[in-house]
């Protein structure tokens, strides 16, 4: 029988040995490479190729079998505040629903109802005995990772005027400018010599004039 799965798939795993009794148990523990977009592009992400080590529990129960599991990497983003690299330890909880496809009394698939389709909808079915992590881990990874990615809690992020690291520079500050003297002093830097020289000339004469 052909499938779309491809067993050769390290996130691939086959259910056959674990069988369809009820209360069928088993336990498996891989390390695989990190598939590619595995996280949040140009926030955060697991890189491409970069170790992740699962743990797995394959519990067969009436209705297919229960995958619970763990899931352990390193995540690298870049923090939101300051732009420095960020470097993330994951440790991910999954858990999803397999589901036997329907059969006849002879072991043959058969159409599903309306209604039992409706209620398998929150299961994934089994494709010949096996079943496919990657979309269960990759769901598991983005709602793990934070969207605001930060090196610490307390960074103290960039300089808002000219973009230095205040972490590296807490005491960094810029004096500020009353912008209604600013104007002024734009005004006289402006001016020449003799000009400055007549504005002071008639400010004497005014205040000669409120003496008399």
């Amino acid at each position: 029988m052909s499938t779309r799965l491809d067993h050769r798939n390290p996130l691939v795993f086959d259910t056959h040995e674990l069988g369809r009794r009820p209360g069928g148990l088993q336990r498996v523990s891989r390390s695989i490479e990190a598939p590619r977009d595995l996280g949040v592009e140009g926030v955060v992400r697991v890189p491409e190729g970069a170790p992740v080590e699962l743990e797995l529990r394959l519990e067969s129960v009436m209705e297919g079998v229960l995958v619970t599991g763990t899931a352990r990497a390193s995540a690298e983003g870049e923090c939101v505040r300051c732009l420095e690299p960020v470097e993330l330890d994951l440790d991910v909880d999954y858990q999803e629903m397999f589901s036997y496809p329907a059969s006849d009394d002879r072991g043959r698939s058969k159409a599903v109802a309306g209604d039992e389709a409706e209620d398998d909808e929150s299961m994934t079915p089994l494709e010949d005995g096996m079943f496919d992590l990657e979309p269960v881990l990759r769901d598991a990874v983005v709602l793990a990772l934070p969207m605001q990615p930060v090196c610490r809690e307390d960074c103290a992020g960039l300089c808002s005027e000219c973009g230095i690291n205040l972490n590296d520079n807490p005491g960094h500050h810029h004096d500020a400018v009353d912008i209604r003297w600013a104007a002024l002093q734009g005004l006289t830097g402006s001016l020449g010599t003799d000009e400055k020289d007549n504005m002071s000339d008639a400010a004497s004469g005014v205040d000669e004039k409120q003496e008399k």
